[in-house]
């Protein structure tokens, strides 16, 4: 799965392997305005997000030019290549990693009429990125090997004696670093330092992926596991069934809790390509009624633009009780691969 490898002194590698096309890494803009292409870099998966590039082709004649990689890969990348980067727009799995970006001062405005068509916690506060779908973290169990009524209101309480060697997560996957970065944005480093080096004291079981967690909870092989809410609806597909059909079922921790955090995919724009009609075209779809329900219906992700049905397995997003936290703080990545690393999750 989608594992922090973006450091400096392999960058040039990293052009090399995950770019392809026409446009070198760092060097010439490979499009220019109205030329029908929008060069994307994007933190989403090739085979999860291209069929939607597809539609978007057919029904505009744009062609998307993408270059795929994790999340934090390229964040890194653009954040090297600067305002030398032929990229136009970044289509990230989390606000961390736009948040990174933005940080560095390379995203111009979304325009204002496509940010508001978001709510506000899902949007930067200058305006410079907009969320697109919506992900809540959640505790996936088995009824058979964990009952409803035993499962814990926090995720810290995970920590307990009673959750031993019961408790599956991926610590190399971006939506767990992000969910680290929310407890540190939460409760301070201490407190988060505390919680997963104790939960790797209580033999938590680190899994690959999401898919891997889902599917051994599914099999009775653990009774629980840390996950974002899509991957029992990308399992049950897999399958050839609905998510209600299946053993493993999700479980939402109590409001406010950090195991509650709802993070965002989303997109912003490159400064050189703010004004770029094709640009603006693919935020106009993404926010579209189309787009946003080919989410729901596809990738299970909460949309977050009225109009577009939500996942029927799951609560409704204006239902769920989210912890005190601004997206717009999910910036420091790095810092929770650092704390991931020292807490002994990861060798």
């Amino acid at each position: 799965m989608r594992t922090w490898s973006a450091r400096p002194a392999l960058l040039t590698a990293l052009c090399a392997v995950l770019l392809t096309g026409t446009a070198a890494c760092g060097g010439e803009p490979a499009s220019e305005p109205g030329d029908k292409t929008v060069v994307l870099y994007s933190g989403r998966n090739e085979a999860l997000v291209k069929p939607l590039f597809e539609m978007f082709t057919k029904k505009t004649g744009i062609k998307i030019e993408a270059r795929y990689g994790s999340t934090a890969q390229m964040a890194a990348q653009l954040a090297e290549e600067g305002e030398k980067s032929p990229a136009e727009a970044f289509l990230s799995q989390d606000a961390g990693g736009l948040g990174a970006v933005n940080k560095k001062g390379l995203l111009a405005a979304v325009p204002a009429e496509l940010t508001a068509k978001v709510p506000a916690t899902y949007r930067a506060k200058d305006g410079n990125w907009v969320g697109v779908t919506a992900r809540s973290r959640v505790l996936v169990y088995n009824p058979t090997m964990a009952e409803k009524e035993e499962l814990p209101p926090s995720v810290f309480d995970l920590t307990d004696p009673k959750w031993k060697g019961k408790v599956a997560i991926a610590p190399t996957n971006g939506s767990f670093q992000a969910f680290v970065t929310a407890v540190r944005v939460q409760h301070g480093e201490d407190k988060a330092k505390e919680f997963f080096t104790a939960l790797k004291a209580n033999d938590a079981q680190i899994r690959e992926n999401n898919i891997a967690i889902v599917e051994e909870v599914e099999a009775g092989k653990v009774p629980v596991g840390l996950v974002n809410h899509y991957y029992l609806g990308e399992v049950a597909k897999e399958r050839g069934t609905t998510p209600d059909k299946l053993n493993a079922k999700l479980h939402f921790f109590a409001a406010g809790d950090s195991g509650a955090m709802v993070n965002v995919s989303g997109i912003g724009v490159l400064r050189r390509s703010a004004t770029d009609p094709d640009v603006r075209a693919l935020l106009d779809y993404l926010l579209s009624t189309e787009a946003q329900t080919w989410f729901a219906q596809t990738t299970y992700e909460y949309p977050l633009v009225s109009g577009a049905p939500a996942p029927a397995y799951v609560p409704p997003l204006a239902e769920l009780k989210v912890p005190d936290i601004d997206l717009n703080d999910l910036e420091t990545l790095e810092a929770s691969i650092a704390l991931i690393k020292s807490a002994g999750l990861t060798p």
